[in-house]
């Protein structure tokens, strides 16, 4: 366990690597390392994700699962007048996050060591963006929809990536009976963007 991404503590031994990615048009630097998610450069399914996204220029922002950060800091760029909270139980992908804000001078953001989502847990949101950690199993993919649905404020919306083989019908079965209204945004190489909208009342 200790080993995977998303246990608290990774064991595996630094392998820090600077990547250059060009997301939704800004040119961001990434510094990634052993026993984080996608440690070699930005992953297809969140390219995917940040292709379809639309964000308020003020709105508030939850990524959940952040990993070293392009979801959360790409989402904290196009909404400068927002702010972006970034959460991951992994102790280096926090670090890393706070490291990548600073080399690409985001301060629109705030990075923390969350189990789920029990560190913010008080907090209300306008959006939530999650690439979820598929490997910790359905239970806590699951979860992150449950639990994400009653931070969210009336109206909020929940942008997922998944991949179909990797559980893309349960999951959109387990959002739609969340939420009611989902759409599939698109999808690209077996990724799939499900969009879910919390009604207003």
């Amino acid at each position: 366990m200790s080993d995977h991404y998303y246990s608290q503590t990774p064991g595996v031994k630094h392998d820090r690597q600077v990547h250059e990615a060009k997301l939704r048009g800004f040119a961001l630097r990434f510094v990634t390392d052993a026993g984080v998610f996608s440690k070699s450069g930005v992953d297809y399914g969140s390219r995917v994700l940040l292709d379809a996204l639309v964000l308020a220029p003020s709105a508030r922002v939850l990524d959940v699962g952040c990993g070293y950060g392009p979801i959360g800091l790409t989402a904290a760029k196009l909404a400068p007048e927002g702010h972006v909270t970034m959460i991951d139980i992994n102790e280096r992908a926090v670090e890393l996050s706070k490291e990548n804000a600073k080399l690409n001078s985001i301060s629109n953001v705030t990075v923390v060591q969350s189990d789920i989502y029990e560190s913010v847990k008080d907090n209300r949101y306008d959006v939530i963006l999650t690439n979820p950690p598929i490997r910790a199993g359905k239970q806590v993919v699951h979860r992150i929809f449950e639990e994400g649905y009653n931070l969210l404020n009336p109206g909020g919306k929940m942008w997922v990536v998944i991949q179909k083989k990797q559980g893309a019908p349960s999951a959109e079965a387990k959002l739609e009976a969340l939420f009611g209204d989902v759409e599939e945004v698109t999808k690209d190489k077996g990724y799939r963007i499900f969009l879910a909208t919390k009604s207003m009342t």
